[in-house]
């Protein structure tokens, strides 16, 4: 089973970059596609970026320009690159993955980003 662990999440000010990581571990070796959703307080989940294992990236419209989704798979990581940051973008964010096609979540990591 695979187990995703978030981590770089903290307080910025608008106009800031932050990176995300998220780290899986356990059984990956059916590991797929790895992302990242987010949910604001009071809001929806909503997706941010995803990459499949053979590369492609797939960014949500209203985040590019903003952001990039990298992925290391020897390590078994994702990244998220954050820049630009707003107030809004205030959110926990989430690390997505399909182990073969059951989808994974880890336990989330809190943004925020004061004006």
């Amino acid at each position: 089973q695979v187990r995703l662990v978030e981590s770089g999440g903290g307080l910025v000010q608008a106009g800031e970059s932050l990176r995300l990581t998220c780290e899986a571990s356990g059984t990956t070796s059916r590991l797929n596609a790895m992302g990242w959703f987010r949910q604001a307080p009071g809001k929806e989940r909503e997706r941010v970026a995803h990459m499949s294992a053979g590369g492609t990236r797939n960014i949500a419209d209203s985040f590019k320009g903003r952001v990039a989704i990298s992925r290391d798979d020897n390590k078994n990581i994702v990244y998220l690159q954050m820049n630009s940051l707003k107030p809004e973008d205030t959110a926990v964010y989430y690390c997505n993955a399909k182990d073969g096609s059951i989808p994974v979540w880890g336990q989330g990591t809190l943004v925020t980003v004061s004006s």
